[in-house]
């Protein structure tokens, strides 16, 4: 038998064995909250308590293809039948999210949604009933995170992005780096799938079927959004700028992104240091990468020693990135030690905006994020006030109000957010804020 090694396991041993499993209640029954239904399962000392989707019977195959017996799932209406199912050791499934969060049971929020909108009323309500909030709703969290961040932090809750997600990996590099007093050049992530800036979900059915994914989702990867999206979320977590919009994207190998990711004046791409990108080259993707150097020469020579490259820059490399199945460590995180994995800076220094793929007339409303009307492009905070972008957050639900041409960036002056969303309603008031603080500098 191999000895536990991990410190984390053993303190939820420890819950487990007091009969106080850290409970989780996840939103979705999609590819992301099956994963969460399998993964919670396995980890001692942690339990699905409770799911929240709009289509129950669906939630219901969902959990017993993965194991739940269908004799120990409750459908449940309200917090206290939530409370009562899980007491009693079965799985609370409902289609009210309020009565979830509410549920006295339930230590840890997930949101495995994907929708903006969606991912801040959660959140809020979580945060609202003393849960700790892990957002895996990237979207949401590069558009209004640092207000989340904010109220968790007044609630005296975690507020967190979630393990396993390129971000949080990559700010494991980070800030494994920052302890070893090394100084940060460049982090980024591997692109998993090619680039196609105009995919649309008609030329990825059969891939995506082969894959068990929406085409929708399948091509939020493809054209880029979601690494755009990414990288703002490191940006905004850790202070690191693309370096100019859209990032450069250099299809580097593994071996040559300390060679490539690396400032101009030295043979790279880069107009300065600490900045966010991404390679479409060989060997990176799944991998998340961290390019750093030091001022000290003992330290060079002995990085360069152990085979971390030869110098001046070095790159730091994780090989993979498990999604879902990592996330509940950042619940465990939360619940055991208070502690987030990561979180939004108060101000941002990032935004991911949104680019037309197609001609866009005016009065179309704007589907979602993936399909044939927009993408997501990256840009520094101040470029994107500049130019009056809307954030990518906002861009479902806009009403198209002036003709876009393929390419053109939507803005405020020729596209208008659904007002009646709380994310917008929440975007704005943090807008005005940096309009005051700004004009105060």
């Amino acid at each position: 038998m191999i000895a536990n090694v991990s410190p984390l396991l053993a303190d939820l041993g420890r819950r487990q064995a007091d009969g106080r499993p850290v409970t989780i209640g996840v939103v979705g029954a999609g590819q992301m909250g099956t994963d969460l239904a399998v993964q919670v399962g396995r980890i001692p000392g942690m339990r699905l308590g409770g799911i929240a989707v709009r289509n129950i019977d669906n939630a219901i195959a969902m959990a017993v293809s993965v194991g739940h017996r269908r004799d120990r799932i409750s459908i449940a209406r309200n917090a206290t039948a939530i409370d009562a199912a899980i007491e009693r050791g079965a799985l609370a499934i409902t289609d009210d999210i309020e009565a979830l969060t509410a549920a006295g049971r339930i230590d840890v929020m997930l949101d495995a949604t994907g929708n903006p909108n969606t991912g801040t009323a959660i959140a809020l309500s979580a945060i609202r009933n003393g849960k700790h909030m892990v957002m895996m709703n990237v979207e949401a969290d590069i558009t209004i995170g640092r207000y989340l961040h904010a109220a968790a932090r007044s609630a005296g809750v975690i507020y967190t992005g979630a393990a396993g997600d390129e971000p949080a990996a990559a700010i494991e590099l980070i800030g494994f780096a920052q302890s070893l007093a090394l100084d940060i050049v460049c982090a980024g992530k591997g692109k998993n799938n090619p680039l196609k800036f105009d995919a649309v979900p008609a030329d990825y059915e059969e891939e995506a079927r082969a894959r068990n994914m929406n085409p929708r989702m399948l091509v939020e990867f493809v054209d880029g959004s979601k690494t755009m999206v990414e990288m703002v979320a490191i940006a905004n977590a850790t202070g690191l700028i693309p370096d100019r919009p859209g990032m450069h994207g250099p299809a580097a190998a593994r071996e040559t992104l300390a060679d490539t990711l690396i400032p101009k004046r030295d043979g790279g791409v880069l107009s300065g240091k600490g900045r966010v990108d991404y390679s479409t080259g060989k060997g990176v993707a799944p991998g998340v990468f961290c390019v750093v150097e030091s001022d000290n020469p003992r330290v060079v020579e002995r990085m360069a020693d152990l085979k971390v490259g030869k110098g001046p820059y070095f790159c730091l490399f994780r090989p993979f990135h498990l999604t879902s199945l990592e996330a509940p460590l950042s619940a465990a995180r939360a619940a055991l030690y208070g502690m987030a994995d990561m979180v939004p800076l108060d101000r941002p220094v990032a935004e991911a905006t949104t680019l037309a793929k197609r001609d866009l007339a005016a009065g179309e409303v704007l589907g979602k994020i993936g399909e044939t009307q927009y993408r997501a492009w990256a840009m520094t905070h101040p470029e994107a006030r500049a130019a009056g972008t809307i954030p990518l957050g906002l861009a479902e639900g806009a009403r198209v109000i002036k003709p876009i041409r393929t390419g053109e960036a939507l803005t405020y002056d020729n596209c208008a957010p659904d007002q009646t969303l709380l994310v917008t309603q929440i975007r704005h008031k943090l807008d005005q804020s940096d309009a005051v603080l700004m004009a105060a500098e």
